[in-house]
């Protein structure tokens, strides 16, 4: 469970890394070096049901490039409670990894702080060029004008998953496709003694993902054109509050998901404890947990009225993984033949297959494993309604204060505390005054 310390920590630490930076600290021209030919650590997001699960499916392809190339791999998979945490003391500290996973939102952020390589097009070249890559990924590498500070690996997007015997015994017989039909079913399964709808109330990137969506969906943005925060945003306000409502108000997530922040509400739909949940691409997390997939149906996420379509309804943020290139490498020429190793056709293939995600590489989607009905909800939702989270340089700021803002909202609404729209909006404030000064 990440604390309020450790995100604290997180916004401190990167306002000192991107001082540093703007005195000079950092460099945005690459950097690295060859010194070390024959090792690379690699630093890889926690993607399955547990860190062992990832070492399960990681290992056999480092040994795989270890042959190809006489390179030897250093595993470590990094809890997303640690993650960006670890990421940010490595930039301040320039003692990292050679390569590392960064969530997609976290590219513009760590970009700024000057400790990753840029994949500036000779950079691109040497893995097979740019034009590989799905568009909407590409768009989350970093901010616009920019080289991209990283490179696609997973891409994924949020769906509902719904157990189909609770549905049937509460007499529901399709998924609810607005919010307002799901609080309806909820009080149908509630009334046989199921829990609704799980949640990640102490993980604040899934707080941030889905209070982003219900921002979307009141028509309401957390920054300004200009990048300027705006978390009190009336519309923004309801839509916090909105979200929270479904444990304060409407009592269709559980209280207890107010502690939840290291995948238990997957566990719990995947033991038949939870009616429906939503989550970025499970489909590999719920069979490593011994969940049949004729067990469950998936569906777009719910919206405010209607059914999601382009340009008019959000359902899901642009979910999905980048792998990148410490700026302090000593292995900048291998770092870069892993990571064109890890996005060739072959490598995107299985490893998406593995984690139920969807290659963003585009000759790679051609295999029948991403055309499932699952896979087809996620790859549809990527195409037609989602939308990226802000490209900013203070986005794990935002993740950090008001992912910890939405926390202390549930906690509240866990404790019998009502949550009303002052008091949302007061969490809304202090949130948006931690963020650094524009």
């Amino acid at each position: 469970m990440r604390s309020i310390r450790a995100a604290a920590t997180c916004a401190v630490t990167l306002s000192l890394v991107l001082a540093a930076t703007a005195c000079g600290g950092g460099s945005s021209t690459g950097g690295g070096s060859n010194d070390a030919p024959k090792t690379l650590t690699y630093w890889a997001s926690n993607q399955g049901a547990s860190v062992a699960v990832d070492k399960q499916v990681l290992q056999p392809e480092l040994d795989k490039f270890e042959k190809q190339t006489g390179i030897k791999v250093k595993l470590e998979v990094v809890p997303w409670s640690d993650l960006l945490n670890r990421i940010l003391t490595a930039a301040t500290s320039g003692q990292g990894p050679d390569v590392l996973n960064i969530g997609n939102t976290w590219s513009s952020s760590l970009q700024a702080t000057g400790a990753l390589m840029p994949w500036d097009a000779k950079n691109f070249d040497k893995i097979g060029g740019k034009g590989r890559f799905v568009a909407s990924a590409l768009a989350s590498t970093g901010a616009q004008g920019k080289d991209p500070a990283a490179v696609p690996l997973y891409s994924m997007a949020y769906a509902l998953y719904y157990n189909k015997k609770i549905f049937a015994d509460a007499g529901i017989s399709q998924p609810p496709a607005t919010w307002d039909e799901l609080i309806a079913d909820g009080k149908k399964i509630k009334a046989k003694g199921k829990p609704v709808l799980g949640a990640e109330g102490s993980n604040l990137s899934e707080n941030i993902h889905h209070v982003f969506v219900f921002a979307k969906q009141h028509g309401a943005d957390f920054f300004t054109s200009d990048g300027k925060p705006a978390f009190t945003d009336p519309k923004v306000v309801e839509a916090v509050k909105s979200y929270v409502d479904l444990m304060a108000r409407d009592q269709v997530i559980p209280t207890g998901d107010a502690e939840y922040a290291q995948n238990q509400s997957v566990s719990d739909f995947a033991k038949g404890r939870l009616a429906m949940l939503l989550w970025q691409s499970a489909s590999a997390n719920l069979a490593s947990q011994g969940m049949h997939e004729s067990d469950y149906g998936v569906a777009p996420v719910p919206v405010r009225s209607g059914t999601p379509g382009p340009g008019t309804q959000i359902d899901s943020m642009v979910a999905g993984i980048n792998i990148a290139v410490f700026r302090d490498t000593h292995n900048v020429d291998g770092a870069t033949r892993f990571v064109k190793f890890m996005t060739s056709d072959d490598e995107q293939k299985i490893l998406n297959k593995a984690y139920s995600s969807i290659p963003p590489v585009t000759s790679a989607q051609s295999d029948p494993a991403f055309n499932t009905p699952a896979n087809s909800v996620l790859k549809n939702t990527l195409t037609t309604s989602a939308a990226a989270l802000p490209q900013v340089p203070n986005e794990s700021q935002f993740e950090t204060t008001v992912g910890t803002a939405v926390k202390d909202l549930f906690a509240d609404a866990a404790a019998g505390r009502a949550v009303t729209t002052d008091s949302v909006r007061a969490a809304l404030q202090k949130a948006q005054q931690q963020m650094p000064a524009a």
